[in-house]
């Protein structure tokens, strides 16, 4: 059997190099302006580390210059303070990240010295003409001593020889993991085959890992994540329900449950799940699956546009797909 042919590994592996990483307040962060209260993101910190996740993302370490912190609530910025907070020193085996996106960050100032910081890995998120930027932050925040990664996003609009020239800048870039990144929820299973198959060529070439991050508009985050991790890949992200820009992300609770590493227990995430998920639903939070989504995956779109017709309350969804149409 070729590895080519047939992924890495099957679905009854056990494999100790995958990592599980908890974007619920990152992306999720995305649906309510990173409103969490401190109770929510304090049990969610004691959740994911009952049931053995590995990194819980913070949230974003954006500029206070390009955004009013009176528009955001403080996961948008996790200053160190905030996150110190919730974790004290850390003293648990969950890592801590935060995203930094290319030219939103002040990330010379704001990302301080690993040794003054509780935060674990930096991950940085770039689009595929920004990556020299990108690999100017890899090499600021390894020389301050973090874990980093590299997430390419919107690849699904990105062509072949540009991508194979990305990704061969960041394999000779110090970073330690680069992320297949399905930002539009475009790609199916066959598809995700073949994309991580391209990343680990470049990954494994230069001593890196790779990553997924799906997102849900066809319904297929899980099916894409559990596909990259078939090939090969080892950081896989999900957000507890989904919860997630637009059509939200894989399912932690799903994915926990298929991993068959036994340090993985959905349990914790479910009892979250109860307390606090069902809540903010009844508090009108929206996100998920849904029509307007489904059309924007179809149609390798951005998810904003189907986000302004849920807020307008449309349900004209055939009307909506023509104008999708006509912006190709």
């Amino acid at each position: 059997m070729g590895s080519e042919q047939y992924g890495k590994r099957t679905l009854m592996d056990y494999c100790p190099d995958i990592k599980v990483v908890d974007c619920t307040m990152r992306d999720g962060g995305l649906v309510n302006n990173f409103a969490f209260t401190d109770e929510f993101v304090r049990d969610l910190y004691k959740a994911n580390i009952k049931a053995g996740v590995d990194y819980m993302e913070f949230g974003y370490k954006a500029s206070k210059e390009i955004f009013d912190p009176k528009e955001f609530g403080k996961w948008k910025f996790c200053d160190e303070d905030d996150i110190r907070a919730i974790v004290g020193e850390n003293d648990s085996p969950l890592g801590i990240s935060v995203m930094a996106d290319v030219g939103r960050c002040d990330y010379k100032k704001d990302i301080l010295p690993k040794k003054d910081s509780v935060i674990d890995m930096v991950r940085v998120a770039t689009y595929i003409h920004q990556i020299p930027a990108a690999i100017q932050m890899v090499e600021d925040f390894k020389q301050k001593g973090y874990e980093v990664t590299v997430n390419i996003m919107a690849v699904s609009k990105v062509n072949s020889d540009d991508l194979d020239a990305g990704l061969e800048l960041l394999g000779r870039s110090p970073a330690d993991a680069i992320y297949l990144v399905d930002s539009f929820g475009f790609f199916y299973p066959e598809q995700i085959t073949r994309l991580a198959q391209k990343y680990l060529a470049v990954a494994e070439a230069s001593g890196k890992v790779v990553g997924m991050h799906a997102h849900n508009n066809q319904q297929l985050a899980f099916a894409n994540t559990i596909e990259a991790c078939r090939m090969g890949a080892s950081l896989l992200d999900a957000t507890v329900c989904g919860m997630g820009r637009g059509a939200g992300n894989c399912y932690m609770e799903a994915l926990l449950s298929f991993l068959k590493n036994p340090k993985y227990d959905e349990v914790p995430i479910i009892r979250f799940v109860e307390k606090h998920m069902l809540k903010l639903k009844e508090e009108g939070v929206v996100w998920g699956y849904d029509i307007p989504y489904l059309l924007t995956g179809i149609l390798n779109s951005h998810p904003s546009s189907a986000i302004k017709f849920m807020k307008e309350k449309r349900s004209d969804y055939c009307n909506f797909m023509q104008e999708l149409l006509d912006l190709e």
